[in-house]
């Protein structure tokens, strides 16, 4: 019997991970559905509405990147990727797509809840005001204004953009093209991959009590930079 929590879609071919996923998620207060193929989850995101769906790449007939990139053509939910696929190009294929959030099997349940967590209250907070903050770090979208322990942090234009664009998606993977795309707009991503790096070096050392040891702004090898959220 369903509970009254969350609506998770799991989409997964193994039956023994969406029963393991049904009884876990269960357990912890929230309402689970199923799907085993691609054509099954555009079909169940469309009629339950969930919450969140966790999603595998290796899906029989529609591939989990198509999934993502259908979703994304009509809703915001977010979407956790859960797959025994570990290689950057896979992993960058369906952020691009429109995923919130990767992670590799086998997975410890632990990290999967507190992904959604922190999932779920994203998607709660969107739209909700304009005011970031996380532990000494406070972003005034409405002001431009950033302060590090209350003080003012003078920041370049583009140092800004970026840093906005990663709050606007805080406690998400970016991949490096999405911050290209989101703060260089039309230029390509070959010309300005480079000032990305340097830029978020910047921020980094303006916004970090180590910037050696990112507390704020954190690499994902290979991928791209996630703000951090929490401690």
């Amino acid at each position: 019997m369903d509970n009254n929590g969350p609506r998770i879609l799991v989409v997964d071919d193994e039956q023994a991970i969406r029963r393991f996923l049904r009884a876990s998620l269960t357990a912890h207060g929230y309402s689970v559905y199923d799907a085993c193929t691609g054509e099954e989850a555009l079909q169940a995101a469309g009629s339950i509405r969930p919450d969140l769906i966790i999603l595998d790449l290796g899906l029989p007939g529609i591939g989990g990147v198509e999934v993502a990139r259908c979703l994304r053509e009509w809703t915001q939910t977010p979407i956790i990727v859960l797959s025994v696929r570990e290689q950057e190009p896979d992993k960058i294929a369906v952020l691009d797509a429109g995923a919130d959030d990767y992670l590799t099997k086998p997975f410890g349940l632990g990290e999967l809840l507190a992904r959604m967590r922190a999932a779920l209250r994203r998607a709660t907070k969107q739209g909700n005001g304009p005011v970031f903050a996380a532990g000494d770090l406070k972003v005034d979208l409405a002001q431009r204004e950033v302060l590090i322990r209350n003080r003012r942090v003078q920041l370049t234009p583009t140092e800004y953009d970026l840093l906005k664009a990663l709050v606007g998606h805080a406690g998400r993977v970016l991949t490096h093209r999405q911050l290209v795309r989101e703060v260089w707009g039309g230029m390509s991503y070959e010309d300005v991959v480079h000032m990305l790096r340097v830029n978020v070096s910047n921020l980094r050392r303006k916004l970090e009590p180590d910037p050696t040891r990112p507390r704020y702004i954190v690499t994902e090898p290979g991928v791209g930079y996630r703000l951090q959220t929490e401690p």
